[in-house]
């Protein structure tokens, strides 16, 4: 990334300690355990209280994990004018970008995105008023020559422990198994390949800032080297997760916050950077479709718990976050609270950065 730029600079109360605290207590939770009963109960401790869970005994097949890693690697290798082949921009939010603001301070990394389904349908702006819709379509480059065909094949085993775990979550609320399951039909779903560079500034800028993933579940592999951090719920503390070999980190979006009528919550989470060795990640965003109307589930409201959020559609809020990726707006970035009763407001066009 060359020598800093001041747009990396967090703020002071933002600036990461170098001092790490691993958080033993988010639950590792094992999926080929026969109880579902128990793994059910466990899942909504881990959301009730975390936010935050890993799994292991997945069903993702490890080799094909290990050729999607090392793919990521052979990509994030490439000179910066073979990676630019592929760049996005505001037109085509896919392929490969390195300049990703998260809440208007750059982040310390080089992405590459693509989506489940391909081509996928957006809204073409945030405007409540404009009704049309694009099509987005992945960005291939000619290196790895086997990237699409190993990107498609592990889309296909995520999103299926996607669709699992968003069924016990469903359990976890009282509601049937596939409850949720119609509403990803046509989905906004993508993955990220990350790259964190060593930072010379570790003290000052991170990988990604603080944030909430805007969708409804994300499914992260991070490699050894580690530096996902958690904001703990019961004292704001901002907690390690240690990684786990052969494990995939799941958190809480806002989508399942709001569907639950706040009794899972989303969870702040950021990235640290170090100064000796690159990171990689591969987040999966499980995300309905753009015509989604997100709201608490009817089954989980009623004269005693009423509703507490406003109904809002799903592509138009994911179009308006977007935009903040490549360029600093300078405005409040559109949050979840923003549709709470409490608090309702105008939808305005504002952003919010999208990685783990």
């Amino acid at each position: 990334m060359g020598e800093v730029d001041p747009s990396f600079i967090q703020a002071i109360e933002h600036r990461p300690k170098l001092t790490v605290t691993e958080a033993e207590g988010i639950p590792l939770i094992d999926l080929s355990i026969s109880d579902t009963q128990l793994v059910v109960s466990q899942i909504a401790e881990a959301c009730k209280n975390w936010g935050f869970f890993q799994v292991i005994n997945h069903g993702v097949p490890l080799q094909l994990q290990e050729k999607m890693v090392l793919a990521s690697k052979t990509f994030f290798s490439l000179s910066k004018e073979e990676k630019q082949r592929v760049r996005r921009d505001e037109l085509n939010p896919l392929g490969y970008y390195d300049t990703e603001h998260t809440k208007n301070v750059r982040d310390w990394k080089e992405v590459f995105d693509f989506t489940v389904e391909n081509p996928m349908l957006l809204p073409a702006s945030p405007d409540p008023q404009d009704k049309e819709v694009e099509n987005f379509v992945n960005q291939w480059p000619r290196n790895p020559q086997h990237l699409r065909e190993l990107s498609e094949a592990y889309a296909k085993e995520v999103e299926k422990l996607a669709f699992k775990i968003m069924g016990l979550i469903a359990f976890s609320l009282g509601l049937a198994e596939n409850r949720l399951d119609e509403l990803f039909k046509d989905s906004t779903s993508f993955i990220r390949l990350n790259y964190y560079p060593p930072c010379p500034i570790p003290d000052l800028a991170l990988g990604v800032g603080r944030h909430k993933d805007a969708g409804a579940l994300t499914v992260l592999y991070q490699d050894d080297v580690g530096g996902l951090e958690v904001k703990r719920k019961t004292d704001g503390e901002w907690i390690r997760v240690k990684p786990t070999a052969n494990a995939y980190i799941i958190n809480v979006g806002d989508i399942i916050q709001v569907w639950s009528n706040g009794k899972y919550e989303s969870v702040e989470h950021r990235v640290m950077v170090n100064s000796e060795r690159e990171r990689f990640s591969i987040p999966f965003f499980f995300n309905p479709s753009h015509s989604t109307m997100v709201k608490p589930l009817p089954e989980l409201t009623n004269d005693e718990n009423p509703a507490n959020y406003k109904e809002y559609n799903w592509g138009k809020f994911f179009s308006s976050r977007k935009l903040s990726n490549f360029k600093k707006l300078g405005v409040e970035n559109l949050q979840i609270n923003h549709f709470k009763f409490r608090n309702v407001m105008r939808f305005v066009v504002s952003s919010s950065g999208l990685a783990s």
